[in-house]
């Protein structure tokens, strides 16, 4: 890989599984010794797949890359629920999906099409206070998010194996996957957690030409 030029880089990592987005932009600043640099668009430390990281004169496209389509596959598990809507926090006692069809399932999805109003998770990065939200839900402190707009342009259900249901959701900018999971289990009134997730694709860049980090490392 050639070296980084005044004009800067844009960098496709794949991100690890229980790595924060900071984590990764912390690693290649020391690796690379790198001093302007960023990432457009946080993954949480459960996901998986494509970070965009912006390098020298790119961070300033930053905000350009943040407000691209996004491209998620993963999975939501039925009849259950937790705090955070994933693995972060406690899973609840199982309720049975045996009874929920195929069908159903799959219709469910037709409700979360175009524009929708979502709720933000409490276990989320969103500015309070000048706190992130997470801060507040951690010590059991009461707070009230506002909706917001976002867009699914595509949510497929790929493989059912109740209570499992692997899905592929392509939506706009500040989408939460994982309140996706909620509203989901609860349209079908069974509740449901995201226990799996990982970015295939953010506006052109896809996941299968990204590097991960001991290859960029590895490559300067």
């Amino acid at each position: 890989m050639e070296p980084i030029q005044d004009e800067g880089r844009v960098l496709l990592i794949n991100k690890p599984l229980q790595w924060t987005s900071f984590d990764v932009v912390n690693k290649l600043r020391f690796k690379l010794k790198i001093k302007k640099i960023g990432h457009a668009g946080t993954l949480d430390p459960l996901a998986t797949g494509l970070l965009i990281i912006c390098v020298g004169k790119m961070t300033k496209r930053i905000e350009e890359f943040m407000s691209f389509e996004k491209e998620y596959t993963g999975k939501f598990v039925l009849g259950q629920t937790t705090p955070s809507y994933d693995l972060e926090t406690e899973v609840s006692e199982p309720k049975n999906v045996d009874h929920l069809t195929r069908e159903e399932i799959t219709q469910a999805t037709s409700s979360f099409m175009g524009k929708i109003s979502q709720l933000p998770p409490l276990h989320s990065a969103i500015r309070v206070g000048g706190k992130r939200a997470y801060e507040f839900a951690r010590k059991g402190q009461e707070l009230e998010l506002k909706p917001r707009e976002v867009e699914i342009g595509t949510f497929d259900i790929t493989e059912i194996n109740l209570p499992e249901v692997r899905f592929r959701i392509v939506c706009s900018k500040g989408t939460y996957i994982r309140s996706i999971a909620r509203d989901f289990g609860n349209a079908l009134g069974v509740g449901a957690y995201l226990s799996e997730l990982c970015r295939t694709r953010i506006g052109e860049y896809r996941l299968e030409n990204a590097l991960t980090i001991e290859q960029v490392t590895n490559d300067f």
